[in-house]
């Protein structure tokens, strides 16, 4: 299940981070099922690859409201 941008804007940048560290985990895992021929849902691994870009910009996007409040 894909992660929606409006879900997560909704999280503090703490529980992004801890979201991304479990994203690139499981590109990881999926990387070393397709490398063993073991992975059965290939498309699975386009989706946790656009949720950690999701997360991303959501993260950078935070940091520049925060840095043009303080500005």
């Amino acid at each position: 299940m894909a992660l929606h941008a409006k879900e997560l804007r909704d999280k503090t940048a703490d529980q992004l981070r801890e979201q991304l560290a479990d994203l690139k985990k499981e590109a990881f895992n999926l990387r070393f099922q397709q490398a063993t021929g073991q992975l059965e849902n290939t498309a699975r691994m386009r989706l946790v690859r656009r949720d950690v870009a999701r997360v991303n910009t959501i993260l950078n996007q935070k940091a520049a409201e925060a840095a043009g409040t303080e500005a």
